[in-house]
């Protein structure tokens, strides 16, 4: 079951917290549930797309009211979406507006995470860019290994798919280190995918990776 179920949804009745863990935080109700979440994905693909290598760990969005967004962006480097008096922040609103409905309020929130290389994001999206720069898959994906080791996590794991190295036949190669205890409802893993566009087509990418166990003392504090 652990291969076929995304790990952060099998652990949100346990140890992941929609109201915490959630990326989008609203209650649509009527007609609005299928609008808003066209919009969500809207914005969200507008915020990569103009701010593309920032690492972007995760983008929450949050509504009250009815005209009332905002948007928390957690990232590795502020500095260069805020920009010198924060031009930089005020034409990704103004990219935002683009996409939704213009009478939207938008307040834009950005927080710098801590450890960088303990998302499975950020460690995906590097991944991305050594196989578009055409790196060979095998050094990327050691080198994943390497970050997310050094950055303190207890087991990492990264799965490849596609025509790797451009050869004619695609298949799917992995590389773990460490421990990944996927059937353990306690373990705290974060996993996420994404796909390389290369010259050969498109190359599938997901990371793993255990930063611990988290029980129910520590985690109703």
């Amino acid at each position: 079951m652990s291969k076929k179920v995304n790990p952060i949804i099998f652990r949100i009745s346990n140890i992941k917290n929609p109201a915490i863990t959630w990326s989008s935080r609203w209650f649509g109700k009527n007609n609005n549930f299928a609008r808003y979440l066209e919009e969500d994905d809207a914005i969200r693909k507008a915020i990569k797309k103009e701010i593309n290598n920032v690492g972007i760990n995760k983008i929450i969005i949050e509504r009250s009211g009815k005209s009332n967004v905002e948007i928390i962006l957690q990232v590795a480097k502020p500095g260069v979406i805020i920009g010198r008096g924060g031009t930089k922040s005020e034409q990704l609103k103004k990219e935002i507006k683009k996409v939704i409905d213009k009478n939207y309020k938008i307040q834009l929130t950005i927080k710098e995470i801590s450890k960088v290389n303990l998302s499975a994001e950020i460690l995906a999206h590097e991944a991305k860019q050594m196989i578009e720069r055409r790196l060979p898959f095998r050094r990327a994906m050691k080198k994943i290994l390497d970050l997310g080791t050094k950055a303190g996590a207890l087991g990492v794991k990264i799965v490849m798919s596609g025509r790797l190295n451009g050869v004619e036949i695609a298949r799917t190669e992995k590389i773990n280190i460490g421990k990944m205890p996927l059937q353990n409802l306690r373990a705290d893993i974060d996993y996420a995918r994404c796909a390389a566009a290369t010259k050969w087509g498109q190359v599938g990418i997901k990371v793993w990776v255990y930063k611990g166990e988290v029980f129910e003392e520590a985690n109703s504090k």
